[in-house]
C-alpha cells in the first residue's frame, strides 16, 4: 500500500487536515456556545415576570406608535432613543408587545455580548481565560437584570464588546479596509444606541497606541474609522444635547463615595462585584497591552463621566456605564485562568459565584423587582379595574408624574376594555411627545359620566391625594367615593355620581 510522505504537501482533501480543521471548529464553538447558553439560560429564566419599569413602559409606548411618529417624537424628547425605538417598534410588529416579547431583544442582545466577551478574552489573553470570561460574564446578576430589561442598555453592551472584538481583528490586517469598516460600523451602533458609551474609545485608542506604535497604516485606518463611524452621530449629538434639559435633569452631580458605590450598582451585587475585582487584580500578572486595554476601557469611562457631571449637566447613572461590565469580566477571566492551576479550580470558584449570588438573582424576578420597593404594582391596579368595571366607565390618572400611571395601568389592561380618560386633552401620540395635556378647566370636562375610577401613586388616606386641586375639587363636587383598593405604591377608587350632578 502506497504511503503519503511525510514532506508531501496536504491538499484540501487530506483527512488529517480536516480532522484539525473540525477541532479547532469545535474549539472555537465550545469557547463562545457555553458562555451564549449560560447567558441565554439565565436571561430567559422567569423574563416576563417582574412587571414593566416606568422606562420599558415608555419603550411600549414607542413602539405602538407608527415610524413617522416616532421620528416627530425624538426630535421634541429621546433623541438620543430614536434608533433603539424603531428596532423595538419593527420587532413588536411582528411578536407583539407582551412582556417577554418586549425584552427579547435585550436577552438575545446579552446573549451575544457574552459571545464576544469570550472571543475578545481568547484573543487578548488565551482559551482558558476566555472561557472564564465569558462565563463570569453570563453569571453576573447586573447582566440578568438587564437582559430583563427594555431598553437598549444590553445592545449596548454588545456594539461596544463587538467594537473590541472589530477593532482586534483590524489591527490584525491593518491594510484591509473592510475590517476597518466594519469597525466604524460598530462604533456607529454604539453611538446609536447611547452616546456616552462611546467613552469607550479611550480604551481603543490606548490599545492601538500600545500595538501600531509608529505603524502610520494603522493610524490612518483607526483615524478614518473614528471618523466615518462618528460622523454619522452628529444629528444624534444636537438632538441630545438640545434635550438635555428636559432628559437627565433628576441626576444628581456625583460626589467622592460614588466613584466606589459605582461598582456594586453595576453589577448588582456586592458579592460579585468584590469576586470580580479581586479577580481583576490577578490578571496584573498577565500580558501587559491586555491588561492596560481592559482596565482602561473598565476604569476610564467611569472617570471621565464623574469628572464631566461635576459641570452644568451631570451625566453619572449607573445604567449608563453598564458597558463597561464586560472589559471587568475579561479582566476577572484573566485572574481566573492565571490564578487557577485546573479546570476543576475554574469550575469551582464559578459554582462558588453562582451560589454567592443566587439571592441577587432571585430578587431582581420578582414582581416589582424593575422599582425601588414600594411598588408601584400596576398589574393588581389593572385587575382591581378590571373586576369592578362597568360599560360606561371612566378612568382619571395622576399626571404629575407624566404618563407611567396611564401607560401602567393601560398596559395590563385588556385591550378591550375602553375607559375614557376624562381629563386627557390631548394624548401624547397626538402631540408626538411623551407627555399628554390636560383640560385647563377640569369641571367642564366631566361628562355626566355615572362612574370613574381614579388611580393616584402613593397610600395616602385621602383618595384623591396627589390630583391637581382643580382636578380634586371638581370630583369631589359631583362625586363620592364607593370603593377603594390599595395595591402596593397605589390607591385605586371608584366614585359614583351624587344627585348634586346636573
Amino acid at each position: 500500500m502506497a504511503t503519503l510522505s511525510p514532506t508531501a504537501p496536504r491538499t484540501d482533501d487530506d483527512p488529517a487536515r480536516e480532522a484539525q480543521h473540525g477541532d479547532r471548529k469545535a474549539t472555537a464553538v465550545r469557547l463562545w456556545g457555553w458562555p451564549a447558553m449560560a447567558t441565554l439560560l439565565l436571561a430567559m429564566y422567569r423574563i416576563g415576570e417582574p412587571l414593566l419599569g416606568r422606562d420599558e413602559l415608555t419603550s411600549w409606548d414607542m413602539s405602538g406608535r407608527s415610524v413617522g411618529q416616532v421620528l416627530a417624537t425624538v426630535q421634541r424628547v429621546d433623541g438620543v432613543m430614536g434608533t433603539y425605538y424603531l428596532i423595538l417598534h419593527a420587532w413588536t410588529s411582528v411578536f407583539g408587545d407582551s412582556a417577554l416579547a418586549l425584552r427579547m431583544p435585550s436577552a438575545l442582545a446579552m446573549t451575544g455580548a457574552a459571545c464576544c466577551v469570550a472571543l475578545v478574552g481568547r484573543r487578548l489573553f488565551g482559551h482558558r481565560a476566555g472561557l472564564a470570561a465569558g462565563l463570569l460574564f453570563a453569571l453576573i446578576p447586573g447582566v440578568s437584570r438587564f437582559a430583563h430589561e427594555a431598553r437598549p442598555y444590553a445592545l449596548v453592551m454588545l456594539a461596544v464588546i463587538l467594537s473590541a472584538l472589530l477593532l482586534l481583528r483590524a489591527l490584525d490586517r491593518p491594510g484591509s479596509p473592510w475590517r476597518w469598516a466594519g469597525y466604524a460600523l460598530a462604533l456607529t451602533a454604539v453611538g446609536l444606541f447611547h452616546l456616552i458609551a462611546l467613552t469607550c474609545l479611550i480604551g481603543h485608542l490606548v490599545l492601538v497606541a500600545m500595538r501600531a506604535r509608529r505603524d502610520r497604516r494603522t493610524w490612518l485606518g483607526f483615524g478614518c474609522a473614528v471618523l466615518a463611524g462618528v460622523v454619522w452621530l452628529v444629528p444624534v449629538v444636537v438632538l441630545g444635547r438640545a434635550q438635555t434639559a428636559r432628559q437627565i435633569w433628576w441626576i444628581t452631580k456625583p460626589e467622592s463615595w460614588d466613584l466606589i458605590d459605582i461598582w456594586s450598582q453595576l453589577f448588582y451585587s456586592g458579592l460579585c462585584a468584590g469576586t470580580v475585582l479581586l479577580l481583576a487584580l490577578v490578571a496584573c500578572q498577565a500580558r501587559r497591552d491586555a491588561v492596560v486595554f481592559c482596565t482602561v476601557s473598565a476604569v476610564a469611562p467611569v472617570l471621565l463621566i464623574w469628572a464631566v457631571s461635576h459641570g452644568h449637566v451631570s451625566y453619572f447613572y449607573f445604567r449608563y456605564m453598564l458597558f463597561t461590565l464586560p472589559a471587568l469580566a475579561m479582566l476577572a477571566g484573566a485572574g481566573l485562568a492565571t490564578g487557577a492551576r485546573s479546570r476543576r479550580v475554574i469550575a469551582s470558584v464559578l459554582a462558588a459565584l453562582t451560589l454567592l449570588t443566587l439571592s441577587d438573582q432571585k430578587s431582581m424576578r420578582e414582581p416589582l423587582a424593575h422599582y425601588w420597593p414600594g411598588g408601584p404594582d400596576f398589574a393588581a391596579a389593572a385587575r382591581t379595574i378590571q373586576q369592578g368595571y362597568a360599560s360606561g366607565d371612566a378612568i382619571v390618572y395622576n399626571r404629575v408624574q407624566e404618563e407611567a400611571l396611564s401607560l401602567g395601568v393601560s398596559y395590563y389592561l385588556p385591550r378591550d376594555l375602553k375607559l375614557r380618560d376624562v381629563f386627557l386633552s390631548e394624548s401624547p401620540i397626538r402631540r408626538n411627545d411623551l407627555a399628554a395635556t390636560e383640560c385647563l378647566e377640569p369641571a367642564r370636562c366631566l361628562r355626566g359620566e355615572k362612574r370613574i375610577w381614579v388611580v393616584v401613586e402613593g397610600n395616602a388616606p385621602d383618595p384623591l391625594h396627589g390630583l391637581p386641586p382643580t382636578q380634586a375639587a371638581a370630583l369631589q363636587a359631583h362625586y363620592k367615593v364607593s370603593e377603594e383598593a390599595r395595591p402596593t405604591g397605589l390607591t385605586v377608587s371608584l366614585l359614583v355620581r351624587t344627585s348634586r350632578t346636573s
